[in-house]
């Protein structure tokens, strides 16, 4: 009997939170089946003057990762037939994903959006939209109230092993 382990993994980014440079933070977590085994957070490299652009290189950077780990899965022999499932809580880079069209307004994140794109028409990649209460990755990039940031920190599967 054989076990189907899917990868999915979970991106977002804050916008300009950062004080002192305007820079944004990525953030990106990735489950093999229940499991969390990767995640990142980091700050951009570039000021976006707009959150849309912000939250794209933050998808482009998980597909990066998401691909990394497939290529790690086989190297493991590790079947994985079905496309990373990516969530995600922005329409807008949705929208840019989906229509090149749209990609003529932000040539400085053209070659992202090839990336996304490229690997979604190859179901590679699948992209949903989720609300942003359910965003796992914005523990890693938004300061919370103890309630949701339990809430958050139960979903990624982490544990306090204080006192073990």
């Amino acid at each position: 009997m054989s076990t189907f382990l899917s990868l999915k993994g979970f991106s977002d980014s804050d916008w300009g939170t950062c004080p002192d440079t305007r820079r944004s933070t990525t953030s990106f977590c990735f489950f093999l089946g229940n499991s969390l085994i990767n995640w990142k957070s980091k700050k951009q490299t570039i000021v976006f003057r707009s959150s849309s652009k912000t939250k794209y290189r933050a998808l482009a950077q998980a597909t990066c990762e998401g691909q990394w780990l497939l290529y790690l899965l086989q190297g493991f022999q590790i079947s994985h037939s079905s496309p990373i499932i990516i969530y995600y809580d922005n329409k807008s880079a949705m929208h840019i994903a989906a229509n090149l069209v749209f990609h003529e307004r932000i040539k400085h994140v053209k070659i992202d959006c090839h990336v996304v794109r490229d690997k979604v028409q190859a179901d590679i990649l699948h992209l949903l939209l989720i609300t942003t209460k359910v965003q796992v990755s914005d523990i890693l990039t938004k300061p919370f109230h103890p309630g949701p940031f339990n809430t958050l920190q139960n979903k990624l599967g982490m544990l306090n092993l204080r006192g073990c």
